[in-house]
């Protein structure tokens, strides 16, 4: 279970930059908040720290009450919808801002840790996490996951080396996906499945 930013932690997070995502505080806290993924540390001098697009989401929420109970497993953290869930999408305005949040947070991060501070490639946090990065640049998009019984898009690991593989229902569908992922930095190419003979993409973050 995802434990929610302690009282400290949330004070740095809500004094975060509104813009730029930096962060003051202590040492520390600093460091709590990179070991939770909240927060990562320029390589550049002098070294500040910046929110990630996690912290971007937590920022965004308002802290329940302690009365209220139990915080939900994922309260705090965001997660786009990588598709293939039991449960319906939830496609209503706060997922909505939730997802632009968290869009808007990894273009920062692009511009912050890239030299020349580009930001229509991928950075190294999603290079890292490729999965939810590619199904974050999908869903910032418009497009929807497949969950319960309707159909959309699903975004699976694969065995090659900063690679992903996207499959639709449909070949337009499956072009869509690839020109939003051309359009934020991917590079994207339809291939077909030996066994099924059903066309999917093979999707990895463009460099250069």
């Amino acid at each position: 279970m995802t434990r929610p930013p302690t009282a400290a932690q949330r004070r740095v997070i809500d004094s975060a930059d509104p813009v730029t995502g930096r962060l003051r505080g202590t040492e520390t806290q600093l460091a709590a908040l990179v070991k939770r993924g909240l927060a990562f540390r320029h390589p550049r001098p002098p070294h500040d720290h910046f929110l990630t697009p996690s912290g971007h989401r937590v920022r965004e929420t308002v802290p329940e009450p302690a009365a209220q109970a139990p915080v939900a497993a994922d309260s705090g953290v965001f997660a786009a919808r990588v598709g293939g869930e039991e449960a319906p999408a939830d496609t209503g305005p706060a997922r909505v801002r939730e997802v632009h949040s968290a869009w808007q947070g990894l273009l920062e991060l692009r511009r912050m840790t890239h030299p020349d501070g580009a930001t229509d490639r991928p950075c190294g946090w999603e290079r890292a996490h490729l999965v939810q990065a590619a199904a974050l640049a999908l869903e910032a998009a418009g497009h929807s996951p497949e969950a319960g019984s309707s159909p959309g898009y699903r975004v699976r690991a694969t065995p090659q080396p900063e690679a992903v593989a996207v499959h639709a229902p449909d070949a337009e569908t499956l072009r869509a996906c690839a020109i939003t992922l051309e359009g934020t930095g991917w590079q994207a190419g339809e291939y077909t499945e030996p066994r099924t003979r059903r066309r999917y993409l093979l999707a990895s973050p463009r460099r250069a």
